[in-house]
This record gives structure tokens, sequence and C-alpha cells, in this order.
């Protein structure tokens, strides 16, 4: 009887891998993957908004003084101590005003005035003298007399007066100005005179004409007042 037999040959695909799968831990929880964003750093608005203010505030302040100011003088303030500059803040007659202020905020306030001749002096560090008076002389006398007993070597780095720039080698002649008194003397003595004193005395400054003039017509005023 013939068997018949049955032979395997060896399949020549490999066998199918077996994947490797990990369990699942019941116990495990997973989170959502998340992504760092990056955040600005805004600035602080509060702080900007007070500090903007305060700068307006400032150039107000200088723009107030301004008015009815007859010279605007720049003092050079490093190396003052500030009991030096107090001392010096309250010598100062009522009709001056000293301010500390950046010279970025006072040009903001003098620009596009007759004022803004002062921009030579708009470097370094300065403290800002508003003087009220006509008496010009007598209104710089004062940091004068504090330099000399301070021994300080701060000096002015220039003035404002009728729209005219005072260098601090300019500075003479403003503090040797004839008062207000003596140039109503010389020109009320000129007008009483001969001809040539009073066209001698209309050659003078227009200012001084003017004041004089007002003099003039005030002691008019008052002779006739008197009659």
């Amino acid at each position: 009887m013939e068997t018949t037999g049955l032979l395997s040959f060896p399949s020549s695909k490999p066998p199918p891998s077996r994947a490797h799968f990990r369990p699942a831990n019941p116990f495990s929880i997973s989170f959502p993957t998340t992504h760092k964003t990056s955040v600005s750093h805004r600035p602080v608005t509060i702080k900007s908004a007070i500090s903007r203010t305060k700068k307006e505030e400032t150039v107000e302040i200088v723009k107030t003084q301004l008015e009815n100011c007859y010279l605007l003088a720049a003092i050079k303030y490093t190396g003052f101590t500030v009991k030096q500059f107090q001392d010096f803040r309250r010598s100062l007659p009522e009709t001056s005003k000293l301010i500390v202020a950046k010279n970025t905020l006072v040009y903001k306030a003098i620009e596009g005035t007759p004022w803004e001749a002062l921009k030579p002096c708009m470097t370094g560090m300065n403290a800002w003298l508003f003087v009220h008076t006509e008496e010009i002389p007598k209104a710089l006398k004062p940091y004068r007399d504090f330099q000399k007993e301070k021994k300080l070597e701060n000096d002015f780095t220039g003035a404002v007066f009728e729209g005219k720039f005072y260098g601090p080698g300019d500075f003479k002649q403003l503090e040797t100005m004839p008062s207000r008194a003596e140039i109503y003397a010389k020109i009320l003595g000129a007008l009483q005179g001969p001809a040539i004193g009073l066209v001698g005395t209309l050659q003078a400054p227009a200012r001084d004409v003017v004041m004089v003039l007002k003099a003039y017509v005030q002691k008019l005023e008052d002779e006739s007042g008197g009659q």
C-alpha cells in the first residue's frame, strides 16, 4: 500500500513580527501637553503717566515764571550741595525765582518765544533764575555775593534780556546797568536842559528812553494834580 507523504517546506516569507504592546496602566493619568507662551513685559503705564504728568507740570511752571519776566539766567548747577542751594534760594528777593529743571523741559517752554535765544545754555545741569523786576543789577547781586561768600566756581552760563543773549563774558553789561532812578534823573535832566542834551539822551537804548518818558509823564501828571 502506497502512502503519500506530505512534505512541508519552510516559507520564504519571514514570519509576521509580533508587535510589542505595553499594557496600559490603569492608574496613569495623561495630561494635555502645555506649550510655554512668551509673556511680553509691558511697561507700567501708571508710572509712565505720572512721569509724563510731572514733565508737563514742569513745563507749565516755567511758562508761568516767564510771565512778566525781564531776565532769565542759567547758573551752572553741578557741584552745588543741597544746603548751598537752599541757602541761596532763601537769599533771593521776592522778585526772583530759582528753579532746577531739565534743559529739555525748559527749552520746550521757551521754544518759539524770544527766550529761545537762551538755547546755547542747554548743556550740562543748570539752575534757572527768573527775574521779575527791571532792576537787573540788583537782581543779580545776591548770587554774586553768595558766590563770593561760599567761594563757588559755579557761574552764570548765560542769560536773555530783551530778547538778546548774554554769554558769561557779557554779564558785566547787565550788572552795571543803571537803575531806574538813575535813568530817570539822566533823561529828566536832559529834558530840562539844552536840546543837545536831549539828543544825546534819545540816542540811548530804547528801554531807557521809554522808562524816562514814562517817568516824565508821571511827573507832569503829579504836578498838574497838585495845582
